[in-house]
């Protein structure tokens, strides 16, 4: 799965985007700080992400990451269910990022997605 996986992505509040855009590195949220890595989802599971981790919140980018610029950093580990999910054990270079946007909030409850590349 990890070698055909192209475009991975990551979910964050704004004002920590333009941070990171400040810096030139996003160093990931406080739970990624606590884990040891950036949490990633890819396309297919960016939907049950959101749901799970960010249900309520606004103000919230949709970041879309070349996988293969992270090099040997970015490791394919079991998570929900025994899935395979990115875990980058390093900061994101925003050399590595192709897009970032803003995510739409919730509507009734359901946030809608933007197109991705799978």
């Amino acid at each position: 799965m990890s070698r055909s996986v192209t475009t991975i992505y990551k979910i964050c509040p704004r004002d920590a985007w333009r941070a990171a855009e400040a810096a030139g590195a996003y160093h990931g949220a406080p739970v990624d700080k606590q884990d040891g890595f950036i949490h990633f989802s890819t396309a297919a599971q960016l939907a049950e992400t959101a749901a799970k981790h960010f249900a309520g919140q606004s103000d919230l980018m949709l970041v879309a990451v070349d996988a293969a610029a992270l090099d040997g950093a970015l490791k394919w580990e079991p998570s929900r269910g025994g899935r395979l999910f990115p875990h980058l054990y390093a900061a994101l270079p925003l050399t590595a990022v192709r897009w970032a946007r803003p995510l739409p909030d919730e509507v009734s409850g359901r946030r809608p997605l933007p197109e991705l590349d799978a």
